[in-house]
C-alpha cells in the first residue's frame, strides 16, 4: 500500500458539526453503541446510582453518590458519576457505568467539536437534544440490559436560569422543574427533595438539599452509597451558574455531610 502523507477523506470532506456522526463514518467500531454481545449472552457489569439535581436562584446543582454495584456486591466505593459537559453544563450517569462513562466522554467531545467548527456554543436545548440522540443510539445495548440513563443540567444563558433534563432509554427527553433524581434510589431522593425544596434556595441551600436527598436515598436503597466519614468519601457535587461550572470543593461538601450526619444522630428519619 502506498502512503501519500495525506489525511483520509473523512477528515477533509465537508460534513456535519456532529462528532458522533463523523466517528460513525470514520471509525464506527469506536462508538460505545456499536459494541455487540453474543446472542443470548448476559453481562454482569457495575451499575451506578443515584443522581440528583436541584435548581436555585443562581443556577443549578447536581450531586451523585459514590457507590457502584454489581448484583449484590459493591463493585466500587468511590466512583465518580457527575461530570462537566462543558463550561455551562454537567451530566450525571445512572445505569451501566462503563458504557455511561464512555458516552459522557463522547458527549464532551461532541460539544467541543461543535464549538470549534461553528465558532459558537450550542444552546442548552441543543446540548440536551444532542445527548438525546446519543442515548437513542444505545437502544440496542439497553435492550440487552446495558442501559444508560443520564441526568443533564446546565445554566441557560438566554433564559438566565438553571434547567434540568431527564431521559429514558429510548432517548426521550423531558424537562424537569425545580428538582429531579434518577437511579435506583431516585424514589427516596425525590421524596426528600419534594419536602424541602424552596424556590428562593441559594446555592448553598441547594448543595445541602442535594446531599440530604442522597442521604435519604442511601437510607432506603442498598445500591446508593451514603457518605463514608471513615474513608472521607463524599458525594460529587457540581454547581453551574452564569459564571460557569465549578466542582464544589471536597472540604465544603464534607462540612455539609458532617452537619447532616450530626443532625441524623438525634433525628435518624430526617
Amino acid at each position: 500500500m502506498t502512503l501519500h502523507g495525506r489525511l483520509p477523506a473523512h477528515f477533509t470532506a465537508p460534513g456535519t458539526s456532529s462528532f458522533s456522526d463523523f466517528l460513525g463514518a470514520a471509525a464506527p467500531d469506536l462508538l460505545p453503541s456499536r459494541m455487540r454481545l453474543p446472542e443470548g449472552s448476559t453481562v454482569e457489569a457495575p451499575h451506578g446510582t443515584t443522581i440528583v439535581a436541584v435548581t436555585h436562584t443562581s443556577g443549578v446543582v447536581m450531586a451523585g453518590d459514590r457507590r457502584a454495584t454489581m448484583g449484590n456486591i459493591i463493585a466500587q466505593r468511590d466512583i465518580e458519576k457527575v461530570f462537566p459537559a462543558d463550561e455551562f453544563s454537567c451530566v450525571g450517569i445512572a445505569g451501566t457505568a462503563g458504557l455511561a462513562i464512555e458516552m459522557v466522554r463522547l458527549f464532551q467531545v461532541e460539544l467541543e467539536h461543535y464549538e470549534k467548527l461553528e465558532g459558537s456554543t450550542l444552546s442548552l436545548e441543543g446540548k440536551a437534544n444532542r445527548l438525546s440522540a446519543m442515548i437513542r443510539g444505545n437502544l440496542a445495548m439497553a435492550m440487552q440490559g446495558l442501559a444508560v440513563v443520564p441526568l443533564f443540567a446546565g445554566y441557560d444563558l438566554e433564559r438566565r436560569e438553571g434547567r434540568i433534563f431527564s431521559y429514558d432509554v429510548t432517548g426521550g427527553r423531558y424537562e424537569e422543574h425545580s428538582f429531579h433524581s434518577v437511579g435506583s434510589g431516585s424514589m427516596f431522593a425525590r421524596g426528600a427533595l419534594k419536602k424541602q425544596f424552596r424556590e428562593d434556595a441559594s446555592e448553598l441551600d441547594a448543595v445541602r438539599l442535594a446531599v440530604d436527598a442522597l442521604y435519604d436515598a442511601a437510607d432506603d436503597d442498598s445500591a446508593t452509597g451514603g457518605p463514608d466519614l471513615a474513608r472521607r468519601i463524599f458525594p460529587i457535587v457540581m454547581s453551574v451558574t452564569a459564571d460557569g461550572l465549578r466542582r464544589v470543593p471536597e472540604e465544603e461538601v464534607g462540612a455539609v455531610v458532617e452537619a447532616i450526619v450530626a443532625e441524623r444522630m438525634t433525628r435518624p428519619g430526617g
